[in-house]
């Protein structure tokens, strides 16, 4: 993930915390937090469903919890980031498109198995880890959507849209209702290291503010020793919030606030 410039460019941004908490190749994962470690509270799931109010009762007159949550695919945690649509962005028309397996598993696959790439994800290897990886969270509850990103109609990056207040990183800093996380990798070296780090992470923190009415903030924690990874968050508008210990690297906590997009 580390170009050279890091004021124009992140690379392939770290930004993976507890998500995978994937930091380097002496790792023990067996104790990682994850994500899709978290269950949420029955009556949580029920109020994200919409159907605490209008469960109908069962044959007794009682509403059982299973009528008030309704199937976990009726939730919608992330405000359905496949309607997002295309945006314009100074370095070209920008599409966030939810992952699908089949046809975007080669492509990711290749990325993560690129070295700069693989020094913070951790997902080098067999294609058949990058697809454990994408099908836990599409088979997941919602709170993390995997993406891929296109630039011009070019498949060029891969996001994770994540709710950052359901997920362990929550523990570790002063978490905000509807808080939105980014995780990010810019998956050819050619595109690294001319800026187009920092001008796709502000078109999509400006997509999840566009799209997400309830959330007052986007997140994202790239590892400290990564100096291009925060330049590149910094020029897109987020503000160095603190540093983080996380359980596996310390992590720069980095936020853009709906109430300052226009101001940076």
């Amino acid at each position: 993930m580390p170009p050279t410039d890091a004021s124009a460019d992140a690379g392939p941004v770290p930004v993976h915390p507890v998500h995978p908490a994937r930091s380097g190749p002496a790792e023990d994962t067996r104790d990682r937090e994850d994500t899709l470690d978290l269950r949420l509270p029955a009556d949580l799931l029920a109020l994200f469903a919409g159907k605490v109010n209008s469960a109908a009762p069962s044959h007794d007159g009682q509403t059982s919890s299973q009528d008030q949550l309704g199937p976990l695919d009726t939730l919608d945690l992330l405000d359905q980031p496949a309607n997002w649509g295309p945006t314009e962005t100074p370095v070209g028309t920008f599409h966030l498109v939810p992952a699908h397996v089949e046809r975007d598993l080669p492509i990711i696959s290749r990325w993560m198995n690129d070295p700069a790439v693989a020094a913070f994800w951790q997902l080098a290897g067999p294609q058949a880890q990058t697809e454990d990886h994408l099908r836990a969270q599409l088979a997941g509850d919602g709170r993390s959507v995997p993406c891929l990103g296109s630039l011009d109609g070019t498949p060029m990056s891969y996001w994770e849209i994540y709710r950052a207040d359901l997920d362990p990183l929550a523990r570790h800093y002063p978490a905000r209702p509807h808080d939105t996380g980014i995780h990010v990798l810019i998956g050819n070296a050619a595109d690294r290291g001319r800026g187009l780090g920092s001008a796709l992470l502000r078109a999509t923190a400006d997509l999840v503010l566009d799209h997400r009415p309830a959330c007052a903030r986007v997140v994202a924690e790239p590892d400290l020793r990564n100096t291009p990874s925060v330049a590149a968050f910094l020029g897109a508008g987020f503000r160095y919030a603190t540093e983080l210990d996380l359980p596996a690297k310390r992590a720069v906590l980095m936020i853009r606030d709906r109430s300052l997009r226009h101001l940076m």
